[in-house]
């Protein structure tokens, strides 16, 4: 509490002790009052001096010893900061000293390099003396020979009468004159000899493999008829409100044609296998008798393990008939599903069995391993098996799935060049091409509904002609590539792109094709003139 505060309280004590003592006392004792208020107004306010010179002097003290106490600091401040600068000065002048001894290093070792480089350029430039000083004698060896040579040649033309270059010249055309006829006569020989060898080569060995050949000439369609044991049976089949029929082609994908055909149902489906599905479910589910959704179902499942099954034994069936091992497991899979694809109604597995027999025949008559020739020939169809599940043509996936499953880069090759897709290079190649062939050109082996390909043809010219600028148009190779020729004039090379986009989003739209139709545009400028 601070003095002054001290004083005031002392002040107000002796008021109001003044003013009680007025009131108890009276008048009369008013005097007597006052003084002995005043007194203890004295008394206290002594007291309150005396200690606010106490509070003084302790605050002194305090004061002091705070400042003691600050230089104290001030000074162990100083003393720690000159320690640190005297730290960070010695660490700065190791440093410094470290880095001129490094410095000192690389100096000597620079200058132990230029003494070597100049070591190196002396050796150097007296190597280049010692090798011009033998470049010259080479050269006047070279000079003196060439006289001796040229005086030689001015005495053999002295004495021939023919220059060099004319004695050069007669040789040659006595040469000529007397090798021309005779080497004329000798090729025209031989390519007559070869052609002729060669016709006769290829005609054995084709006769050959065709007297070999023994295929059925069966063409297969897209339905099959399932017999029935009675009439009634179809009303069981079609079931309350035709649930069971729409359970039957739900779960197979086949249409089931119920008509006035006695004891027959058709099953109608380009799949083979969920046609080949269908008919096996629905004949267990006739011998059964117990016809409804839920036995429909276990029927298709069980129809299903049992062509899975009949797919596995095919592709065994065609490794045995063909002499083919060493094939992996999941290939044999793909080939037995060519047991239910068809190629213009021709079974595409009989098919490439047939392959596989000529080219081996082929092979063997050729002196060419005939295990690759009929390993490449089982194969060479085989993307056929996935055409329906991956876009591309059958050649394209072939070749991916022969990559697959590692093999070789002749049989590789061989399904790739079949349809002339790339060049054949390879013997084998070319013999799977010629047993393609004979077995697609055999009689009765394939057939097609003439009126239906040409309608694809001209539909596929139509579009094309269709867009300003097309000059012509041509569909080729069975409608699987068709050129256009455009008019310079009017597309230029920027807008043949968006031409032939345009074009195949029409075809994707508008037409069903097999496989795949390469668009290829042709743009061509050509300038004549005459000279009278």
């Amino acid at each position: 509490m601070s003095i002054p505060i001290v004083i005031i309280i002392a002040i107000i004590a002796c008021a109001v002790g003044a003013a009680a003592g007025a009131y108890f006392y009276g008048k009369q004792s008013f005097q007597k009052g006052i003084l002995y208020r005043q007194q203890q107004a004295e008394a206290a306010i002594g007291s309150a001096e005396q200690e606010a010179d106490k509070i003084r002097r302790e605050a002194s003290r305090l004061i002091e010893s705070a400042k003691a106490e600050s230089e104290n600091r001030k000074k162990a401040a100083l003393v720690e900061a000159k320690d640190e600068i005297y730290k960070l000065k010695n660490e700065a002048d190791k440093e410094i000293k470290e880095r001129r001894s490094e410095i000192s290093r690389q100096e000597r070792r620079i200058q132990q390099k230029e003494e070597n480089l100049d070591k190196k350029n002396d050796n150097l430039e007296r190597k280049e003396e010692i090798l011009q000083s033998k470049i010259k004698s080479a050269e006047e060896k070279l000079n003196e020979a060439e006289s001796i040579k040229k005086s030689q040649m001015d005495i053999l033309e002295k004495i021939s009468e023919f220059t060099r270059e004319q004695a050069k010249d007669y040789i040659i055309s006595q040469l000529e004159t007397e090798l021309v006829h005779e080497k004329a006569l000798k090729i025209s020989a031989y390519e007559q000899q070869i052609k002729d060898c060669c016709d006769d080569k290829a005609r054995s060995l084709i006769s050959l493999a065709i007297a070999k050949c023994a295929a059925d000439q069966v063409s297969e369609s897209s339905i099959s008829v399932v017999a029935l044991p009675n009439d009634e049976m179809k009303g069981r089949i079609i079931g309350r409100e035709g649930r069971n029929i729409r359970t039957l082609e739900t779960l197979t994908g086949v249409d089931l044609i119920i008509d006035d055909t006695p004891e027959a149902i058709t099953l109608s489906c380009f799949d083979q296998v969920r046609r080949e599905v269908a008919r096996i479910a629905l004949e267990k589910l006739i011998q059964d008798g117990r016809i409804h959704p839920t036995r429909i179902e276990e029927m298709v499942d069980k129809a299903r393990r049992e062509v899975e099954h009949k797919i596995k034994q095919e592709g065994e069936r065609a490794l045995l008939e063909t002499n083919v091992h060493n094939i992996n497991h999941e290939l044999v899979k793909l080939i037995g599903r060519l047991k239910f694809r068809t190629s213009y109604r021709q079974n595409v597995l009989n098919h490439s069995i047939e392959v596989a027999q000529l080219a081996g025949v082929l092979a063997s008559e050729l002196g060419v391993d005939a295990n690759i020739a009929r390993r490449a020939g089982l194969l060479h169809d085989i993307g056929k098996a996935l055409t329906s599940e991956i876009e591309g043509s059958h050649v394209q996936i072939g070749v991916d799935v022969c990559k697959k499953y590692k093999e070789s880069n002749e049989v590789i090759h061989a399904v790739e060049a079949h349809h002339n897709d790339v060049e054949p290079q390879t013997v084998i190649a070319c013999i799977v091409q010629a047993a393609d062939a004979i077995s697609a050109a055999r009689p009765a082996a394939r057939c097609e509904n003439y009126e239906s390909y040409i309608k694809r043809l001209e539909k596929l010219e139509e579009i094309c002609s269709s867009y300003d600028g097309v000059e012509k148009c041509f569909a080729v190779q069975a409608g699987r590539e068709v050129r256009i020729m455009v008019l310079p004039e009017v597309i230029n090379d920027e807008k043949m792109v968006l031409v032939a986009r345009d074009i195949v989003k029409r075809i994707e739209d508008e037409m069903e094709y097999p496989g795949q139709i390469k668009v290829n545009l042709i743009r061509e400028s050509r300038a004549i003139e005459y000279a009278k």
